[in-house]
């Protein structure tokens, strides 16, 4: 049941400049654990000490956030698109 999870350019550097990524990974829990595997310098970037995602980190899947869907408890579907996108603050 493979979902393809979209990593954006300010990811790069961590994913040797990939964007994408495919992965079996049941829930969020499962992806961040397939990212730290595949991208160990990206995996340390977006999980915090607890071992889950950081909270500046937004997930959505088919275009959808994760939050409205059930959060951490979602289980993907196959087919679905996930993007990961870092909040970016300024001012």
């Amino acid at each position: 049941m493979p979902i393809n999870v979209i990593l954006p350019t300010a990811f790069a550097k961590h994913t040797g400049g990939k964007k994408l990524m495919t992965t079996d990974a049941k829930n969020l829990e499962g992806l961040v654990a397939d990212i730290e595997k595949t991208f160990p310098a990206l995996g340390a970037n977006i999980k915090g000490e607890d071992g889950k995602l950081r909270k500046f980190i937004n997930v959505y899947v088919n275009d959808e956030d994760i939050r409205f869907l059930g959060g951490e408890g979602y289980a993907f579907q196959e087919g679905d698109e996930v993007m990961l996108i870092p909040s970016i603050a300024g001012g």
